[in-house]
């Protein structure tokens, strides 16, 4: 076919196209899309598990040079990827630190795709730009930042990066331009249980992963301060420079907050720019109850969040938010470019993020947290986020209640997450039998348990190991927002596990 064949069939095509909306819009609207419904869990799958050569034969995944499907067609595709894809809005999903989705998020999320915009310019993403204006303001003020600033990133590994950026940019602003050559290695210093991106970014931005230190941490999994202090010396001593120290609030395992107004203390003694990786425990910020949690964020240099975490917004709402006024974000990431970021338009400037973003093209992710907080406030969530760690604590009464089948890592967590083991019956044995050996065994109860959980569909909980305290694999729970549960699920999650458990061979 000859190019001007081909673009006419396209351009004479299009509107008959546009119609596949209407028939995608159809497939969402049916109740085995979401499976938000808790009446309909019992007969809905959270996910139809294969292998993954078994879904190659039953989806056509290969791309052609030429290919010609009918509307009818990509319906059938569409609904084949729905139909096997993890539907992470079931009530009985709780296998990430995210969950079901809030549907004023969604439908916030829908437009915004639809709109297709891009936030880096007032001129192309007006009420956007607006939206995300306001949304950093109010975060800010939660958190105690007088004349803070902030931007939404692609993720919370971007926005710790984000971090460690500006504070070394505040530590030696000449880095931008001539690089870190003959310059005393910068070291970073974080807890062995914070998340993994702080390894990564170290790696990326050149300070090398050995100069992210690990500090020590507690039987709770906090930050052990005095650790942190001696290594901070430590690294003076070999002649390096500190610059950085990241508390995390609400670790990815146990939920663990640790001491920010501790760790502050230590910052300011050593002139360290403190961050804090709140990416889940940051809707804390939201709570009536468990506020105290991130006490002492206020001092903090920036912080990190994921409102998608916790809070129910579709994924991906991540912010990057510090209390450093003085337009040092957009100083510290401002490449100049004014072929793109003119600086002579006819409206105000200064609603013009590209400069502040590490990003070009930048989606919108602040308009479906916004439409959430309109639509319900911010004190609306903060009792959902409370009952979200409520229903932490129910659950580890509960496990007590089973004691020769469960068993607490932890005997009371921070937050939403809890954490466990299941025994299985053939391996309920008298505390003097529990040699390292039945520990070992007992590592690999979780992981078998999961494969059945994939294989029914009836339940998804994830489990970890926690290699700083020398412990195998765990079952470990995630409560969130949305659904909002009623304690029987939580009868039904522990009775289903122990169902699975019973059919496995350890």
């Amino acid at each position: 076919m000859d190019q001007a064949t081909a673009v006419n069939r396209v351009r004479d095509g299009l509107m008959d196209d546009w119609k596949i909306l209407e028939n995608v819009f159809h497939l969402l609207q049916k109740d085995d899309t979401f499976c938000v419904d808790p009446q309909k869990w019992n007969k809905q799958k959270i996910v139809s598990f294969l292998q993954p050569d078994e879904l190659k034969e039953l989806i056509n995944l290969k791309i052609r040079e030429t290919e010609k499907c009918t509307l009818a067609e990509i319906e059938q595709i569409c609904q084949s990827v729905i139909e096997y894809s993890v539907k992470t809005s079931h009530g009985r999903f709780h296998n990430q630190l995210f969950g079901q989705v809030d549907p004023f998020g969604m439908a916030g999320a829908l437009i915004t795709e639809a709109m297709n915009g891009s936030s880096y310019t007032y001129e192309v993403a007006p009420v956007f730009s607006l939206i995300e204006t306001e949304l950093i303001a109010t975060v800010c003020r939660l958190a105690g930042y007088k004349d803070g600033d902030g931007i939404f990133g692609p993720g919370g590994s971007m926005s710790n990066m984000y971090g460690i950026v500006m504070a070394r940019y505040k530590y030696a602003p000449e880095v931008k331009t001539s690089g870190m050559f003959g310059m005393r290695p910068l070291v970073l210093f974080t807890s062995e249980e914070s998340h993994y991106s702080f390894v990564k970014a170290s790696h990326w931005l050149g300070l090398g992963s050995d100069n992210c230190v690990a500090v020590r941490t507690n039987e709770r999994g906090q930050m052990l301060l005095d650790d942190l202090e001696a290594k901070i010396i430590e690294s003076k001593a070999r002649g390096a420079q500190p610059f950085f120290v990241n508390c995390t609030a609400g670790t990815t395992v146990l939920g663990a907050f640790d001491d920010i107004n501790g760790a502050a203390d230590i910052a300011e003694r050593h002139g360290l720019w403190l961050h804090v990786d709140a990416c889940l425990g940051g809707a804390a910020l939201l709570s009536h109850k468990h506020r105290s949690l991130i006490a002492g964020l206020e001092r903090a240099n920036s912080f990190a969040w994921n409102p998608h975490k916790t809070v129910g917004v579709p994924l991906q709402c991540s912010l990057f938010l510090t209390r450093e006024s003085g337009e040092l974000l957009q100083r510290c990431n401002s490449a100049e470019a004014n072929y793109l970021f003119h600086q002579d338009k006819f409206y105000d400037v200064s609603y013009d993020t590209g400069n502040k973003s590490v990003q070009c093209g930048r989606k919108i992710d602040a308009f479906k947290f916004w439409l959430m907080l309109k639509a319900r406030g911010y004190g609306q969530y903060g009792h959902l986020v409370d009952h979200a760690i409520d229903m932490g604590r129910l659950l580890e009464d509960k496990l007590r209640t089973r004691p020769d089948r469960f068993r607490l890592v932890l005997q009371k967590h921070e937050y939403s997450n809890v954490c466990f083991w299941y025994i299985p019956k053939a391996m309920r044995v008298t505390a003097d039998k529990e040699t390292p050996d039945w520990w070992t065994r007992l590592y690999t109860v979780a992981p078998k348990i999961k494969e059945k959980m994939a294989y029914s569909g009836t339940l998804m909980v994830g489990y970890s190991p926690l290699k700083a305290r020398n412990l195998g694999n765990f079952f470990r729970m995630v409560f969130t927002c949305f659904p909002v549960l009623q304690t029987n699920e939580l009868d039904f999650i522990l009775d289903e596990i122990e169902r699975l458990g019973e059919q496995i061979v350890v």
